[in-house]
């Protein structure tokens, strides 16, 4: 019997970070596919705010991807995804809090935005940030590993990833590209790639430029994208 079950969506990259979590583990777990089209109507009993991904894990059940890969982490303690050092643990949770705050946002008004005036903004918005990622975040903070915090994988470097797997979207749609200084961001997104759990669920660019044409025309009705447009 699984240990965890799991409720996602392929498209969604949030859920996507918590699948890459499982894996990296070596968590049995069930997975259940939600149609974020057309959610069944018991799934709001499992998930408060409506959204992927929610794990059950005997009498708890978690929401919020971040949440969710801490409580993994805590426990199915082996391999430790976070570093042991409470300063820089401490620094793991500022990154991850930044992909959360800053860059998972930049990356959704790009693709949401319709006036060209606004994509413009968002697309300065999101070269600062991925700028800002390289000097301050994985040059001083890897040494010469290939992941963030070094040798060893981490939570931020599964918080991140899935935005870059979906980065075809950016190209295709707003002509956006991962930024020509960012070369220790292109090196560790290469190693991530390469890492048997991403490789075992990864999608091609064409399954995302599909999935994700309702963003780039702004006619997606999706929680998150609604969020977006508030905030």
């Amino acid at each position: 019997m699984a240990e965890v079950e799991i409720y996602s969506a392929s498209v969604c990259p949030f859920a996507h970070r918590t699948r890459l979590t499982l894996l990296e583990k070596g968590v049995d777990f069930k997975l259940t596919e939600i149609d974020l089209k057309n959610k069944p109507d018991w799934f709001i009993s499992i998930s408060p705010y409506g959204k992927v991904p929610v794990i059950k894990h005997g009498d708890n059940t978690v929401w919020e991807s971040a949440i969710i890969n801490e409580y993994l982490d805590e426990v199915f303690t082996e391999p430790p995804l976070l570093p042991k050092d409470a300063g820089e643990r401490a620094l793991a949770r500022i990154w991850i809090d930044f992909a959360n705050t800053k860059f998972v946002p930049a990356f959704y008004n790009l693709r949401i935005n319709e006036e060209r005036e606004k994509q413009q903004e968002s697309a300065q918005t999101l070269h600062s940030h991925l700028l800002f990622m390289e000097k301050e975040g994985i040059a001083k903070l890897s040494g010469n590993g290939p992941y963030w915090f070094g040798e060893s994988l981490s939570l931020v470097d599964l918080s991140f990833y899935p935005w870059f797997e979906r980065f075809p979207i950016l190209e295709h749609y707003r002509s956006f590209a991962l930024p020509s200084e960012c070369v220790r961001l292109r090196q560790w997104w290469e190693a991530m790639s390469n890492r048997e759990s991403v490789q075992a669920i990864k999608n091609t660019p064409d399954f995302y430029i599909e999935q994700y044409l309702q963003y780039a025309n702004n006619t997606t009705t999706g929680i998150t994208a609604q969020e977006m447009r508030l905030a």
